[in-house]
């Protein structure tokens, strides 16, 4: 084995944790299925619901910036055969494309969920999903440090040891809890764990104990919403999560104002940090049903001064719906 393959490899086995981590959204809580499974159908004003995401990260430093993108929906199942709870289907597609590797994720989940009163004021949520991870590499773009004279440029990658792809089945479980104080006040928190499977991810071909196990990730958050004279709804939010020591905490809060007086019209603003990384401005519009936020990353960490503090921008729309029937509200609505 040349000095260049176990270089190769020892770069693989540190970069396997990173391989295995699910790429955040700044706006995760318009992300909910990433999330927690437990979030399926927890919409209680809607009967379902369908968003998407794209974010696009470090464009001024990288030739190929960081592309995430996500497509989701749910829905709510049995509202008129369960007389104190419901259940919830979804479904999420992800794809994140990072690097002149071309280093591409693409996942699919389906998840399940209930949801069931705990008297007038909690509501106690339980999810699960599974799916499959497919990620790919472009093995004719990386190099090696064997430098070329006649092409001055660094050796392209002519061995047969690293596979152009691997794809794996995911598990997940989630639970949520939510208490209604009031129809002006409500707090929610969940967990959740990914990769409880632990499934097995690498590049590199080998039968001798290379390949990784991609480790269990958790996730929590608490967010709560506070209804001000029917003009006003903050939202405080505060997200954690952890995967193999590492973790990220994001905090801040969403304001909503009423533009109409009926909660057609309302203009969304935000602020959010990143623990050791950026501050994150959000501003957004919803009409009826539908909302449209831009948020935008402003780097503070020691690679500000690399990409000038321009971390990347991160568009989210979610639309609401319902059925054409009367739809059973079981929990009190904080809706304009």
């Amino acid at each position: 084995m040349n000095r260049v393959f176990c270089i190769l490899i020892v770069s693989f086995w540190f970069s396997g944790l990173a391989f295995g981590q699910q790429l955040h959204f700044s706006q995760y809580f318009n992300t909910p299925l990433l999330v927690n499974p437990a979030n399926t159908g927890f919409n209680p004003d809607y009967d379902y619901r369908f968003g998407g995401s794209y974010r696009n990260q470090w464009a001024n430093i990288m030739t190929n910036p960081y592309k995430t993108m996500n497509l989701w929906g749910d829905a709510q199942l049995f509202t008129n055969k369960i007389e104190s709870g419901w259940a919830g289907i979804g479904g999420t597609l992800y794809k994140d494309q990072a690097g002149s590797e071309n280093l591409t994720s693409t996942q699919g989940y389906l998840s399940v969920a209930y949801h069931q009163m705990l008297g007038n004021s909690s509501l106690l949520s339980l999810g699960f999903g599974g799916g499959l991870i497919n990620k790919q590499i472009d093995i004719s773009k990386l190099t090696f440090d064997n430098w070329d004279y006649n092409s001055q440029s660094f050796s392209p990658y002519n061995g047969n040891y690293i596979n152009s792809n691997t794809s794996y089945f995911d598990l997940q479980l989630g639970i949520n809890y939510a208490l209604f104080v009031s129809n002006t006040a409500y707090y929610n928190i969940g967990i959740s764990a990914m990769h409880i499977n632990k499934p097995i991810e690498s590049f590199i071909v080998s039968s001798s104990g290379q390949n990784q196990i991609v480790p269990v990730r958790t996730n929590l958050f608490l967010n709560a919403n506070f209804k001000i004279e029917d003009l006003w709804i903050l939202n405080p939010n505060l997200y954690i999560s952890n995967s193999a020591g590492r973790n990220e905490v994001l905090v801040g809060i969403n304001v909503n104002r009423n533009l109409s007086g009926d909660g057609v019209k309302q203009l969304i603003a935000g602020i959010y940090y990143r623990s050791n990384d950026a501050v994150i401005p959000m501003i957004g519009y919803q009409v009826n049903d539908a909302k449209v936020t831009l948020s935008y990353d402003v780097t503070t960490s020691y690679l500000g001064s690399f990409n000038n503090n321009q971390g990347g921008y991160e568009l989210s729309i979610i639309k609401n719906s319902s059925y054409p029937k009367d739809h059973p509200i079981k929990c009190p609505s904080m809706k304009f």
